[in-house]
């Protein structure tokens, strides 16, 4: 794929309203095709099932977080009709420590409306992808992109910041993507929907591995030339940073530690058994009623508990 125009770091090129920059396209496609991870859900005879399931784990998730449990969830439930005909419970128990174990009810659910509207197919379409619980712009451009070769623009943390840097010259992006990050990003999208899909996930890749936020490699980016970033001198960003977040001691630990016990038990657990996981009362009862009310956790009768046997309707 050649590289036309000046090999400059002066930005993109508008032609008719239209952002042409076809310098970043053919480096990055190169510096992926020799770069990229083997990862199950880009292999060419993935399903797009799976590449669902990966992009809800990967939700605030690492790569090496995900893999194992993935493999797990795959290898037990390779189609949405599989999930859909075992329990919720189950799906939590499988999710194990991944965090966010709504994810694993939303799954469940979404599993179950694929069953019931699509026969049982992940759909193509993004507005049906976006009828499926936990499913958000983003995941609903990624699966249409990566399972379907659609063109999409899709914006994740790592493509987002990549962007950021080679066209506006900006560390990182802001918090929420404006109309005019999207329209930047469709406008660098290429026509034909193959490439495009190639595209999208070279680029998410560049930001995961090279373009990183802290401590970015600039001098192994393909783009390093025409980056207006590297250019302006690599100002860093005034956005305030977050400060880190605890978790000892928090109620996530605690939701957690009571999960925990319910996940590792086949049946019902006595209410005593929680006692024993967390010993702040206040924050245990506080902790279990958020799990109740996010439908992760059904109390019975008996002071006993147990994980859902259904998932709640319309789980998002």
């Amino acid at each position: 794929m050649p590289v036309t125009g000046p090999h400059t770091a002066s930005g993109p090129e508008v032609k008719n309203g239209r952002m042409t920059d076809s310098r970043l396209l053919a480096p990055v496609l190169t510096w992926y095709a020799a770069n990229r991870r083997e990862l199950p859900w880009r292999s060419p005879d993935a399903s797009a099932w799976s590449v669902l399931v990966s992009e809800v784990m990967l939700q605030q998730t690492p790569v090496a977080r995900v893999l194992p449990v993935f493999a797990a969830w795959l290898g037990r439930w390779p189609r949405p009709a599989d999930l859909a005909a075992d329990s919720p419970a189950e799906a939590i128990r499988l999710w194990g420590a991944l965090g966010y174990p709504r994810r694993a009810l939303r799954l469940h659910a979404a599993a179950d409306l694929i069953v019931r509207r699509h026969d049982g197919l992940v759909p193509a379409d993004p507005e049906a992808l976006l009828e499926l619980p936990g499913v958000g712009a983003y995941t609903a451009a990624a699966v249409a992109s990566f399972a379907y070769g659609q063109r999409q623009v899709v914006l994740d943390t790592n493509v987002r910041r990549v962007l950021a840097r080679a066209t506006a010259g900006v560390e990182l992006p802001s918090r929420s993507i404006s109309a005019a990050e999207r329209h930047t990003a469709e406008s660098l999208l290429p026509e034909d929907p193959a490439v495009a899909a190639a595209w999208s996930v070279a680029v998410m890749e560049l930001g995961a591995l090279t373009c990183t936020s802290r401590t970015p490699r600039c001098v192994e980016c393909p783009i390093e030339a025409d980056c207006a970033w590297h250019a302006g001198g690599m100002l860093r960003s005034h956005t305030a940073t977050r400060p880190a977040q605890t978790y000892q001691g928090t109620d996530r630990q605690c939701r957690g530690r009571l999960l925990a016990v319910l996940r590792h038990t086949a049946g019902p657990v006595h209410g005593s058994a929680l006692e024993a996981a967390w010993d702040v009362a206040t924050q245990r009862e506080r902790s279990l009623a958020g799990l109740v009310a996010d439908g992760l956790v059904e109390p019975i009768a008996g002071d006993r508990y147990q994980l859902p046997t259904r998932s709640p309707v319309g789980t998002r």
